[in-house]
């Protein structure tokens, strides 16, 4: 890479080193998602019910949550570029994994190295804002590489129905398996993990990171951050949501208009395109006006309480005007970016070495709700399954479907109590960022 012609443009190059990883973070969103279509194929292919294709779905998620905080310290002490050149080029074996699974086991272990190789791409992308862009531009860019999340989201519901109508969904996936491979050379040469590593200077209000930090200081900061009331309020609150939101979307949200509403999977997952749009949306809108207003935990407890209403109207109606249901998804999905500013009051808690370790704490506990209540809504589904099946796929009763959005409101109610207790310590007298308290470098 010529470094005389990058340090004229510093601003421009950083948007597409910053792109390139938001790209990688798109696919990671894509496939964590792709089951809410892929549904009926899944279940006719391997002849699940629907606990078990929540299971299958999940496993992408039991990798993936717990290697969140190992991955943060993995990119602290590695940098950007290594570690996620290496998660998309193992996630890229997963794809290939699970669209050439015979059986539902090697189906499910490939979801699971899916989830391993995605692991490490969001705490990458953190790590890289947090070297590249001033701390008034975190929350901004952190919205904006979320919202590539969105789209991967988008693409992974009405474009990917269009797909596999086109062809056979094994061969779409492995189609999108050989441009993550792609893209993992391209980052592995093209992205650098520090402005002086490209020959710019250092961000102005950006405090320097090192390479290979020593382990006795990454042990004295995991401590740190796991022993904050606020890691745990931040990662219970997450859990809640995340795991309701990508539950819903992911998994449950194209059956359950399909089954209610008697349309095709299709047209179903319009509407969950709909919601995805939200998502889209959400995070850079939200986190924009986050750092406009200097405002953190209060928008965090909004968007919590905005979520509940969403479901419980769901939960309430079960079947309102379809166009309505669409629109609830829409806002419970638009309103998680709100709650995901909460990656940004943990980055701004800690000091620049405990950045990714401080954002994989919370993103851990956050997907471990995304591995959790797939399988709670499909057992409670299977509760009460009609005996139905249509086309090799089980057909569920609005009662399920009331028990399944039930939880997905009692959740969001308690997300709202650990989104307020956060934000009374984080407004309160004792509210000064204890990473920054004692330097831990």
């Amino acid at each position: 890479m010529a470094r005389v012609s990058l340090r004229a443009h510093p601003t421009r190059w950083r948007w597409v080193l910053w792109a390139l990883l938001a790209v990688g973070f798109l696919l990671v969103s894509f496939h964590r998602v792709t089951t809410a279509v892929l549904a009926d194929d899944l279940s006719r292919t391997f002849d699940t019910t629907g606990a078990e294709l929540g299971m299958l779905h999940a496993s992408f998620f039991y990798i993936y949550a717990g290697l969140q905080l190992p991955s943060g310290i993995l990119v602290d002490r590695a940098g950007s570029r290594r570690v996620a050149a290496a998660g998309l080029a193992v996630m890229s074996l997963g794809v290939f994994g699970f669209a050439l699974a015979p059986t539902y086991a090697i189906a499910f272990a490939s979801r699971a190295v899916l989830g391993l190789g995605g692991s490490v791409l969001y705490t990458a992308t953190l790590r890289f804002l947090a070297n590249w862009y001033r701390p008034d531009e975190f929350a901004t860019m952190t919205g904006w590489t979320i919202a590539a999340a969105g789209m991967g989201g988008v693409l992974a519901t009405t474009p990917l129905a269009i797909a596999i109508d086109s062809a056979e969904w094994r061969s779409v996936l492995v189609a999108i398996g050989v441009g993550g491979v792609a893209l993992a050379v391209v980052t592995f040469f093209v992205v650098r993990d520090r402005p002086s590593d490209a020959g710019f200077e250092p961000v102005d209000g950006v405090q320097p990171s090192t390479r290979n930090i020593e382990f006795s200081t990454v042990i004295t900061n995991t401590k740190r951050v796991l022993r904050e009331r606020e890691t745990w309020l931040m990662g219970t609150m997450l859990f809640l949501v995340l795991g309701t939101n990508f539950t819903v979307l992911g998994l449950w949200g194209v059956p359950y208009i399909a089954d209610l509403y008697d349309v095709s999977v299709r047209t179903a997952s319009m509407f969950v395109f709909v919601g995805n749009v939200g998502f889209l949306l959400g995070s850079p809108i939200i986190g924009t006006l986050s750092d406009r207003l200097g405002h953190r935990t209060e928008i965090i407890l909004g968007s919590c309480v905005v979520f509940t209403m969403a479901y419980g109207l769901i939960f309430l109606f079960v079947t309102p005007p379809l166009l309505v249901a669409g629109g609830l998804l829409f806002v419970a999905l638009f309103v998680m970016g709100g709650t995901l500013i909460a990656f940004t009051v943990a980055k701004e808690r800690h000091v620049a070495t405990a950045s990714a370790t401080a954002t994989g704490a919370i993103n851990s506990m956050g997907y471990f709700g995304a591995a959790v209540f797939p399988a709670v809504m499909g057992y409670a589904l299977d509760a009460y399954w009609t005996g139905e099946v249509v086309a090799g796929a089980r057909v569920y009763t609005p009662a399920g479907y009331r028990v399944a959005f039930g939880i997905a409101t009692a959740a969001g109610i308690v997300a709202v109590v650990c989104a307020y207790l956060l934000h009374r310590r984080e407004s309160g007298a004792d509210a000064t960022p204890a990473g920054h308290a004692e330097p831990t470098d």
